[in-house]
């Protein structure tokens, strides 16, 4: 069962790429597995959009993924009972309903929905979808009584508090999401808080470790409490982390991996540098000289022990370029981040899925579109159009 204390207690796509309909429960740990090709990735992508939405850049981001209509379900609006038994072939169908791409969560204090689909006028911006609905509201479920905000094509109404609705703008641009435009402290709290949130989750998936890796090189020495998404700033937020944040859960975590060892910052010519020191050793080893995998390690480390942990963390195939000895000090180094912040994981390491021990979704594939093992369903309600 879900953890409904969780911030995120549930997950819905439609309309992206294999995931033609799904809900997904969410707890403060949990775990997404399942074969290559399964659509792990895509429900990454679909996380991240949310994130992108509350940014301003959800379009850009569909365009650098190839485009809306790449990203929109590429099967039949609904297959038949004859079609799933495999006695008649897959075949185009009327469409009953508008194209669209909608993602969106619900949690212990907000859910919020969007729909995207195609402009009325395609001659202009024509590959870039439009905003045809969003949703703000409190509870499991979108409904009249709990809507917070709604927005239907340009059209804004923000909930006031006199429980009333009125309308803040009539003519919102399709590519502007009410998230970035409506979010007002008068009129519009609940849309800025949300906002907020939403911009402080965090997705880690390219950490880069390559012999070009900026984490390998001398580097300014800046106040640093996030890691970046590459990675790059690793020295400056190991100094950061030691100085502010949980020390000694910091050391034992990485003697857990490494017997042993223990991980410092140096000032040196350039900026400051990474160490590393090792039993056996006569001197500390520099960022430039340790393993992809031993470099991994240490950026997850200091990412998931961040002293401004986020309500959400996603890591995206964090297994990778580890060896398979450090995947049980990598699910206790989850585990303490999940202390922190709900933190969803992306894996297709059994070992791993194991080694977590928290609830897990796994995801199939039948007919080219993603399906969702999990112990319960979860009900949803899309805004209209």
């Amino acid at each position: 069962m879900a953890d409904e204390t969780a911030p995120i207690t549930t997950l819905a796509v439609a309309g992206y790429r294999s995931l033609r309909d799904v809900r997904i429960p969410l707890s403060q740990l949990t775990v997404i597995t399942g074969a290559n090709g399964s659509g792990k990735s895509t429900l990454y992508r679909a996380i991240r959009l949310l994130g992108e939405v509350a940014q301003g850049r959800a379009l850009r981001a569909l365009a650098q993924d190839g485009g809306f209509s790449s990203a929109l379900w590429a099967g039949p609006e609904a297959f038949g009972p004859a079609v799933r038994r495999g006695d008649a072939p897959v075949t185009g169908t009327v469409r009953k309903h508008p194209v669209a791409l909608k993602v969106g969560f619900s949690g212990a204090r907000y859910g919020y929905a969007i729909d995207l689909g195609y402009p009325p006028d395609r001659s202009g911006f024509g590959d870039d979808p439009a905003i045809k609905a969003e949703a703000v509201w409190t509870g499991p479920t979108l409904g009249r009584a709990n809507a917070l905000a709604l927005r239907n094509n340009g059209l804004v109404q923000v909930r006031g508090e006199d429980g009333g609705r009125r309308i803040t703008h009539q003519t919102l641009a399709p590519y502007d999401s009410m998230l970035t435009e409506a979010a007002d402290p008068r009129d519009g709290l609940d849309l800025l808080l949300l906002r907020e949130e939403l911009r402080r989750w965090r997705y880690y998936d390219q950490l880069r470790t390559d012999r070009d890796a900026p984490a390998r090189r001398p580097q300014p020495l800046t106040f640093t409490p996030v890691l970046a998404s590459d990675g790059e700033d690793l020295a400056s937020a190991v100094a950061t982390l030691r100085q502010i944040g949980d020390h000694p859960a910091f050391a034992a975590l990485i003697d857990d991996a490494f017997p042993g060892a223990s991980v410092s910052t140096h000032r040196r010519a350039g900026g400051c540098e990474l160490a590393m020191k090792q039993p056996g050793l006569l001197r500390p080893l520099g960022a430039a000289e340790l393993s992809d995998g031993t470099l991994r390690y240490l950026m997850l480390t200091t990412a998931l022990l961040s002293p401004r942990p986020p309500t959400l963390l996603v890591l995206n195939e964090p297994e990778t370029s580890l060896h398979p000895d450090l995947l049980r000090p990598l699910a206790n180094l989850i585990r303490e981040a999940a202390r922190r912040s709900q933190v969803l994981v992306v894996t297709h390491a059994q070992a791993l899925v194991d080694a977590l021990d928290a609830p897990t979704i796994t995801l199939r594939k039948e007919l080219s579109e993603t399906h969702v093992d999990a112990d319960e369903t979860r009900r949803w309600t899309w805004p209209t159009r």
